[in-house]
C-alpha cells in the first residue's frame, strides 16, 4: 500500500478543487433521499412503500437522463450541458413539496431526468486530469469525499424534517443543487484531453485496459474472462451487434456490461440500506438521530474507500458487492440507534471500494470520446439499482418490519453477485476447453 498517493495528489490544486466542488455538489442530493422518504411517511401520511416508490421514480429519472447528459457533456461542452440541470433543480424541488402525491410521483421523474450529473461530471474530469497510474487513488478520493458528504446531508436533512418541515428541507435541496451546478460551470473541469487541467495521456486507456483485463481474469480476485475476452477481441460479436443494432454503443463490450449490473446491484442494496435506517430510527421514536448511523455507516465506508485507493491488488467489484451485500444483512438484528451503527459499519467498509471499484473499470474499459456517455450509462446503472432496492424494501418493511427490508435486499445483492461469478466461472472454463 502507497498512502503518499493521496498526498502527491491532494497537493495538485486543480484536483484538490474539483473535489471540494464535488462535495459540496453532491451535499443536495445527499439529503434528498432522506427528506422525500419522510416526505411521504411523515408529511403525507402514507407508508414506506409509497416513500419508496417516489424515491423510485427519482431515480428512473436519473437513469433515463444520465446518458444523454453525459453525451451532451461530449459534444457540446460542460458549461452548456449544465444550464437544463441548474434550471431544473432550482424549480422542480420547489415546487414538489407542495404537491399531492401523484404530483409529488411526476416531479421526482421529471427532477430525475434533469438532475445535475454530479457522478459522471467528477469522475470524467478525473480521468483527465490524472494518469492511469493515479485513477484509482483520485476516485478512491472522490469516494471518501461522496461519504463526508453521506455523513453530514443525511444528518441536517432528519433535523431539518423534524424541527422545520419537509417542505423547506426540499426546497433548500433544490436552491443549494442549483447553486452547486453554477459553482461547476465556473470552475469548468476539463473533461477532454487537451483542454486546461487536463493530463497529457491522462486517458489513454491502452495500458490500464490490459492491467484490468489481466487483474480480472486472475484467480486472485474471482473474476470474469469475459474483461480479457472483450478487450483482447475488439471486434467480439457483442461488439459489431450493438454497434449495428444501437449505433452509439459500440462501446458496451461484455466487460463493460458486467460492471454495469455491479453498479445496479450496488445502487440496490445502498438504497434499501437507506430505507431500512430510516425505518428501524423512525419505529423505535428516535428519528432524528439518523445522523448517528448514517456518521457511523459513511465513516466505514471512507476508512475502506482509504486503504482500498492505497492498495495495489485489483479486487473485482463483483466481489466486494457480495460481501458488501452480505455484511448488509446483519443490520436486520439493530434494535435502536447504537445496535444499528455498530452493524452499519462492516458493510460500510466495502461501500467505497465497490463504487471506487467498478469506476476505476469503466475508466480503463472505454475510449476517451464514448467515457462521458459511459460514466452516464454507468449512473444510470447505479440509479436504476436504487429504483429497485428503494420499493422493495419498503414492500419488505410495511410486510414484516425492518429486518425484513435489510435481509431482501442484502440477500438479492448476494444472489446477483453468485450468479454472475458462477456464470463467469462456467465461461471460463468453456473457453479454455475450447482453446
Amino acid at each position: 500500500m502507497d498512502f503518499a498517493l493521496y498526498g502527491q495528489l491532494w497537493r495538485r490544486r486543480p484536483v484538490r478543487n474539483l473535489l471540494l466542488v464535488a462535495m459540496v455538489a453532491r451535499l443536495p442530493h445527499s439529503a434528498a433521499g432522506v427528506l422525500l422518504t419522510l416526505h411521504v411517511v411523515q408529511t403525507l401520511g402514507l407508508g414506506y412503500g409509497a416513500a419508496g416508490a417516489v424515491a423510485a421514480l427519482l431515480t428512473i429519472g436519473i437513469a433515463l437522463g444520465a446518458p444523454w447528459r453525459g453525451r451532451r457533456v461530449d459534444t457540446a461542452g460542460l458549461r452548456v450541458a449544465l444550464i437544463p440541470s441548474i434550471v431544473a433543480e432550482a424549480v422542480v424541488w420547489s415546487i414538489a413539496p407542495h404537491l399531492n402525491y401523484p404530483g409529488l410521483l411526476v416531479a421526482a421523474l421529471v427532477g430525475g431526468v434533469f438532475a445535475l450529473p454530479i457522478f459522471s461530471v467528477v469522475r470524467q474530469s478525473l480521468g483527465v486530469m490524472t494518469t492511469p497510474e493515479q485513477r484509482r487513488t483520485a476516485f478512491a478520493l472522490d469516494s471518501i469525499g461522496t461519504e463526508v458528504t453521506f455523513m453530514v446531508g443525511p444528518a441536517a436533512a432528519a433535523l431539518v424534517a423534524v424541527h422545520l418541515s419537509t417542505a423547506i428541507g426540499l426546497t433548500a435541496v433544490g436552491v443549494s443543487a442549483a447553486l452547486a451546478g453554477l459553482a461547476l460551470v465556473w470552475f469548468n473541469p476539463p473533461t477532454r484531453s487537451g483542454q486546461p487541467g487536463s493530463v497529457a495521456g491522462g486517458m489513454a486507456p491502452t495500458t490500464d485496459r490490459d492491467d484490468v483485463a489481466s487483474s480480472l481474469e486472475s484467480a486472485e480476485s474471482a473474476a470474469p474472462a469475459e474483461v480479457a475476452a472483450g478487450q483482447a477481441d475488439g471486434a467480439s460479436g457483442l461488439r459489431r451487434l450493438l454497434g449495428r443494432a444501437r449505433g452509439g454503443l459500440g462501446w458496451l463490450t461484455v466487460a463493460v456490461a458486467v460492471i454495469l449490473v455491479v453498479a445496479a446491484g450496488a445502487g440496490m442494496v445502498l438504497s434499501g440500506t437507506d430505507v431500512g435506517i430510516v425505518a428501524v430510527l423512525r419505529g423505535n421514536g428516535q428519528g432524528e438521530q439518523l445522523g448517528f448511523v448514517f456518521f457511523a455507516w459513511c465513516l466505514a465506508s471512507l476508512v475502506g474507500g482509504l486503504v482500498y485507493g492505497a492498495m495495489t491488488l485489483r479486487i473485482h467489484p463483483l466481489v466486494l458487492l457480495l460481501l458488501m451485500s452480505a455484511l448488509t444483512v446483519p443490520m436486520g438484528f439493530a434494535t435502536d440507534v447504537w445496535s444499528l451503527s455498530l452493524l452499519a459499519l462492516p458493510a460500510g467498509l466495502l461501500c467505497a471500494p465497490t463504487l471506487s471499484a467498478a469506476s476505476e473499470a469503466v475508466a480503463a474499459l472505454v475510449d476517451e470520446n464514448r467515457r462521458g456517455e459511459a460514466m452516464g450509462w454507468y449512473g444510470s446503472a447505479l440509479t436504476a439499482g436504487t429504483a429497485l432496492g428503494s420499493p422493495f424494501t419498503g414492500i419488505m418493511i410495511d410486510a414484516a418490519g425492518p429486518w425484513a427490508g435489510f435481509a431482501g435486499i442484502g440477500i438479492g445483492g448476494v444472489v446477483l453477485c453468485a450468479a454472475g461469478l458462477v456464470a463467469q466461472g462456467v465461461r471460463r472454463r468453456r473457453r479454455t476447453l475450447a482453446g
